[in-house]
Parts: structure tokens; C-alpha cells; sequence
């Protein structure tokens, strides 16, 4: 008797699960640029795991451009999605579309990028302060704990660019024999940036030893930099994400180190959490997770299965 109504409160709970999951048809899925690696995989994870759960995503891509994220989200708005997972595509507009669809009913699950006065009700992304906090302790000890650093950072006043930014100069005030020499931002964290960006500060100085790029892409364009110049010192690099094709470079020693960010947990989460959201389900504000220090002597792992 005890056993058959156990079975059937299993079986209440899964038709109930069923059906809060029957409830969210469509979910819109705004990107800030697919011609990043990192984003990509977020895409690809999302989309998988609608797929499993018998939920439809039309996805847009912005290209960086934050005014048209703005348009292609009311775009959305109109197709009646039941959520909206977002990814910002820059700081000064980001707060627009989740004006929008939480004035519709519509939650909004954000992902690696927040906007400030204006937050998703959950917020998925890496632990960024503490990843680069990593990432740049490991490569000034590299380095023997001196020397003339750069920074490329990532978009400006956005939540990566600001938290790997906190995070890096948490070490380098530690760190009183390295001293910053130059610093630049970059408009879509891209690898022909980040290679401009290092020609340039080559030209001005020289001596560098030590390049935080915050972003796997930026590592790669400041690496080829490197090469073309062919310096009489060695030149650390440290990039950030975890790329594919970053994790391959890093294992044939193009550059040093990074922070491999779990994407496809990212893309996984976001789609349940909005189906979770439209169910009524509270969520926490922020879900921050681990991004691994990654090196030439534990990328195999993670070129094997990304995280």
C-alpha cells in the first residue's frame, strides 16, 4: 500500500514536471557576438538541451552591436517567447532588453554578462574575480614576480572586463616588482585586436614580459604579435575563457595559461532555469561558477571534454 502510494506521488511529480515544462514553448535566446568561440558553446549547449526538453529557441546574434541587440530582443518580444536568455552585447544599452521583457511577463535568465540597474532574475557566469586572480598569479610567478606588464582588456564596463580586471589588479598591487606599463580595451575581445593591440604596445615598450589578454581570442592576436616581433625576452601570456581552439594553442605552447570556463553547464542551466522561472520557481540572483586554471600540463583534459 505504502509502496503504491509512493509510486504514485513519482509519478504526480513527474507529470507535474512534464507539464510545467509543456508550458514554455519558446525561448529566445539573444547572443552578444557568435563570432566568439566562448558564446558559441553557450549556443550550442542551450539549444541542446531545449531540444531534450521539447522546448523551441530562436536564436539572435547581435555582432557586438548593442543597439541592434535591442531591436532583434522587441523582435522577439513579438514572437511570444515565454523566456528570454541573454547575453548583453555591450554596457551602455544592456539594461534595455530586460526592461523590455520583464515589463512583458517575460524572465530573463542572464548569462556571463549582467547589467547593472537592471539584472536578469538569475545571473549565470564564472567567478571571474577569482579566475583572474588565478590566471595572473600564475603568470607573474612565471615571470619571477617582476617585470613591465600589459593589460588588453576585454569590452569596457562590461561585467567579464570589470571582474578579470578587479581580480588581475588584486595580484599586481601584491606584486611591487611589476609594473603596468600599458593598458587598452578592445571593442569585440577579438583576435585581430588583440594582435593590433600588441603590435602597438610593443612599439611603445619594449621590455614587456607579462600580457594579461582578458580573453582567449585577445591571448592568440597578442601571441602572433609576439612572434612577428620575435623579442629577445620571453613574454608570458595569459588569456581567459577556454577556447577551443585556444585550449589546442595553449597545448602547443602559443601561449601560457587560462581560465577554462564551464560553457556547456552554462547553456544546460539557462535553459533549465527558464523553464524553472516560467513554473514560478525562485532562483538565486547570481550563479557563480569555476573556471579552471588551465596550463600545457592539464589541457588534455579539457581539449578531450569541455567542461
Amino acid at each position: 500500500m505504502i509502496g503504491r502510494l509512493f509510486a504514485s506521488v513519482a509519478l504526480t511529480a513527474v507529470l507535474l514536471g512534464s507539464a510545467q515544462a509543456a508550458e514554455v514553448k519558446t525561448i529566445g535566446l539573444a547572443v552578444a557576438n557568435l563570432q566568439a568561440n566562448f558564446f558559441n558553446q553557450i549556443k550550442q549547449a542551450a539549444e541542446a538541451e531545449a531540444a531534450k526538453q521539447g522546448v523551441k529557441v530562436i536564436t539572435v546574434d547581435a555582432k557586438g552591436d548593442g543597439p541592434t541587440q535591442v531591436n532583434q530582443v522587441q523582435d522577439l518580444l513579438t514572437q511570444k517567447i515565454d523566456a528570454l536568455i541573454y547575453i548583453p552585447a555591450g554596457a551602455a544599452a544592456a539594461t534595455v532588453p530586460t526592461k523590455l521583457a520583464q515589463a512583458a511577463g517575460v524572465p530573463v535568465v542572464n548569462i556571463d554578462r549582467n547589467a547593472a540597474g537592471a539584472p536578469g532574475n538569475t545571473f549565470i557566469a564564472s567567478n571571474s574575480v577569482s579566475s583572474a586572480k588565478a590566471v595572473c598569479e600564475y603568470i607573474i610567478k612565471q615571470a619571477g614576480g617582476k617585470g613591465s606588464m600589459v593589460i588588453i582588456h576585454g569590452q569596457k564596463g562590461t561585467t567579464p572586463e570589470v571582474d578579470r580586471t578587479k581580480g588581475c589588479m588584486e595580484v599586481v598591487k601584491a606584486n611591487p616588482g611589476v609594473k603596468i606599463v600599458a593598458e587598452q580595451y578592445s571593442n569585440i575581445w577579438g583576435q585581430d585586436e588583440g594582435f593590433q593591440i600588441m603590435q602597438n604596445m610593443l612599439q611603445a615598450h619594449p621590455d614587456v614580459s607579462i600580457v594579461f589578454a582578458e580573453a582567449d581570442a585577445l591571448a592568440l592576436g597578442a601571441a602572433q604579435a609576439i612572434k612577428v616581433a620575435n623579442p629577445s625576452q620571453k613574454i608570458w601570456v595569459a588569456g581567459f575563457d577556454g577556447d577551443t581552439a585556444a585550449l589546442e594553442a595553449l597545448k602547443n605552447g602559443v601561449f601560457d595559461v587560462t581560465a577554462t570556463q564551464q560553457t556547456q553547464l552554462m547553456g544546460r542551466t539557462a535553459v533549465q532555469d527558464a523553464i524553472k522561472l516560467v513554473a514560478g520557481e525562485k532562483l538565486p540572483a547570481e550563479q557563480l561558477l569555476d573556471a579552471t586554471l588551465t596550463t600545457k600540463d592539464n589541457v588534455a583534459g579539457f581539449i578531450a571534454t569541455h567542461p
